[in-house]
């Protein structure tokens, strides 16, 4: 096999690699794990993002009918008391609903499980926090996704011709480039727009890490193809630029994101919440 093909192969397993890391390091992963009722162990996956105008479901799975549920949720960083709602046994699942909220809303909620006397929090001492969004079209989120892991693997590529003693960078870094302005600076803030009614949420108007590790990676690689154009130490170059937008891949995705402020919220609609 040649070296180049080789170095083709490793450079996707990278780009996996670092994607799925990525994908269940993140704040928006659903939260699993299992919880113990008496004899009974049941399992639990419950979700921490939810896109669209409908309100969002929370289940649970247990064949036992015995054991009954309550959703209990309030809203994220407010006074406001503790809702809870019945869950509803049906087919071996509990299921309840956590109301819709506007995009970047965040809502922290548990479930209460009894069975008898016996009495469960779930997932445990801290509640689980779930960010809504607005539904985000496939012909955007699409392209956004392949445009970005297509750049980490052209930047993962380029990286690896520091070992090449005749490399040939300048094609990967245009093309690193490129892919990083269309998925990141064009498309990024299409989902932005479409998620939570905002084209950009990091420096300067906010912190969200997902917009500003973008830009740090782009401007990294825009430096690096201005070297490897003018062929000084080009190779250290397109290490560097290609090591940067590792560890920035390797930052959780949607760290530091969107998020509502109820008490302005409340305050342009004349809300007292609830204390």
């Amino acid at each position: 096999m040649k070296r180049t093909t080789l170095l083709w192969i490793l450079s996707f397993v990278v780009t996996v690699v670092v994607a799925v890391f990525q994908r269940v390091t993140g704040p928006s992963y659903p939260l699993s794990g299992t919880c113990t009722l008496g004899e009974t162990v049941v399992p639990f996956r419950l979700e921490r993002s939810h896109g669209g105008e409908s309100d969002a479901p929370v289940s649970i799975r247990t064949d036992d009918n015995q054991i009954h549920g309550a959703l209990e949720w309030k809203r994220f960083k407010t006074i406001d008391v503790w809702r809870s709602v019945p869950m509803v046994h049906d087919h071996g699942v509990l299921t309840a609903m956590l109301p819709h909220q506007p995009p970047a809303g965040k809502l922290q909620y548990r479930i209460q499980l009894t069975r008898g006397d016996l009495t469960e929090t779930v997932p445990g001492a801290e509640p689980v926090t779930i960010r809504f969004r607005g539904g985000v079209p496939l012909w955007v989120l699409i392209p956004h996704v392949i445009f970005m892991f297509s750049a980490m693997l052209f930047s993962t590529r380029a990286g690896l011709e520091f070992f090449n003693s005749e490399p040939n960078l300048e094609k990967l870094a245009l093309w690193t480039v490129g892919l990083l302005f269309l998925g990141g600076l064009l498309l990024g803030p299409a989902v932005q727009w479409y998620a939570f009614d905002a084209w950009w949420t990091g420096w300067p108007s906010g912190t969200d890490l997902t917009d500003n590790k973008t830009a740090v990676a782009l401007l990294g690689w825009i430096i690096a193809l201005v070297a490897i154009h003018r062929r000084r130490h080009e190779r250290v170059w397109a290490l560097g630029a290609s090591l940067l937008l590792l560890v920035v891949y390797l930052i959780p995705h949607s760290m530091l994101g969107s998020e509502l402020d109820y008490s302005t919220l409340d305050q342009q609609q004349n809300v007292q919440p609830t204390p």
